[in-house]
């Protein structure tokens, strides 16, 4: 019986886990009815603007371990990601205007007008189904979470698991109300979360709660935790008003040089915007559902956002680039682009900036 060492084991297993968060396989086929929305299928959902390329586990080790792409060492370049403790008085007290607080990856803590919202929050060492192996962050929490405020409200923009980590919902309980997309109330109800604190949602739907609006809206990406649920589930961005202000939150996508400027022409423009610029190389493979710094600017101005927070970067080693560059890179599109300091920023790991009342 050939035994396999258990450090080539585990990193099978990771790189497996790892591209259920980076890649897809085969697409569902696509029956053409014209009284379902054009993203629906049979089997789930698909996007409107690419072909869904055929990509499995395999593809993916290729790529990793048999080609020319260099991979960062993250772990060894984590102390170049900036960070601070998140300040606990700033976060408990907050400002009269927008505060919005980075949490690392895609997790925002933004508070308006006495509400408090996390978006796609993942509080485990890990992006995986297992604590032993899995994408590991590579930088410290900011904060204890059981020290954070009341949340009353949870974004989540698919069910990839550095977006939708099951301890974490745990943790948040019943307390706030979770929007997610299409078909994934189950999977919250099936992990301790009643019903009636689940608003799931399909691409333009709308809902309303006592101190804001918010809708359902597209991205250009992908949905799966194994091997057998690829696109069943939907994925989305998010359109949020309230206190008189405007937030769009990108999730996770890919570009195309429609959806966002129909997103932008529904809503006007938005006041905040949050838009992945990490988890983009190598192109080859990540093209299709993961943008790079110049397709985020690029939906910066597509949705007409005043300013936008750069996320999804400088904390788990997902992709082939360095913790630190696409800030750098970022940097360099804003300068391209001609975009006024400060209407694309990043920030800290824990820090929190504020914005005056209107």
């Amino acid at each position: 019986m050939i035994q396999i060492p258990f450090t080539i084991l585990r990193g099978l297993i990771g790189s497996f886990f790892l591209l259920l968060i980076l890649s897809c396989a085969a697409a569902n086929p696509l029956l053409i009815d014209p009284d379902r929305p054009a993203h629906h299928t049979d089997e789930g959902f698909k996007n409107l603007y690419i072909e869904t390329p055929y990509k499995t586990f395999f593809s993916y080790m290729k790529m990793r371990y048999l080609s020319d792409v260099k991979w960062a060492d993250h772990e060894g370049e984590s102390d170049h990601v900036p960070f601070q403790l998140l300040n606990l008085d700033t976060i408990l007290n907050p400002s009269q205007g927008v505060q919005v607080s980075w949490l690392g990856h895609s997790t925002f803590l933004i508070q308006l007008d006495g509400v408090t919202i996390l978006t796609d929050p993942v509080f485990s060492n890990r992006a995986s189904p297992f604590t032993f192996v899995g994408p590991k962050r590579y930088v410290p929490h900011v904060v204890d979470y059981a020290n954070l405020p009341k949340i009353d409200y949870v974004i989540i923009s698919h069910n990839h698991y550095d977006h939708l980590d099951i301890e974490t919902i745990r943790h948040l309980g019943n307390d706030p109300i979770y929007f997610v997309p299409l078909k994934l109330a189950q999977w919250f109800k099936d992990n301790g979360i009643a019903p009636d604190r689940v608003r799931e949602m399909d691409w333009w739907d709308k809902a309303e709660e006592p101190d804001l609006k918010i809708q359902a809206m597209p991205s250009q990406h992908w949905s799966a935790r194994g091997l057998s649920d690829r696109y069943e589930s939907l994925w989305a961005s998010w359109y949020v008003q309230l206190g008189g202000r405007s937030l769009w939150f990108a999730g996770d996508t890919g570009y195309n040089d429609r959806q966002f400027k129909e997103i932008g022409d529904m809503t006007g423009g938005v006041d905040f915007a949050f838009i992945p610029i990490g988890g983009y190389l190598p192109r080859s493979f990540m093209a299709d559902f993961h943008i790079n710094p110049e397709e985020a600017v690029k939906i910066h101005r597509d949705v007409n956002a005043s300013v936008s927070f750069g996320m999804h970067w400088g904390t788990f080693p997902l992709t082939a680039e360095a913790p630190m560059a696409p800030v750098l890179e970022l940097a360099k599109q804003v300068k391209a682009y001609e975009l006024d300091e400060g209407e694309f920023m990043t920030l800290d790991l824990g820090e929190t900036v504020q914005f005056t009342p209107r």
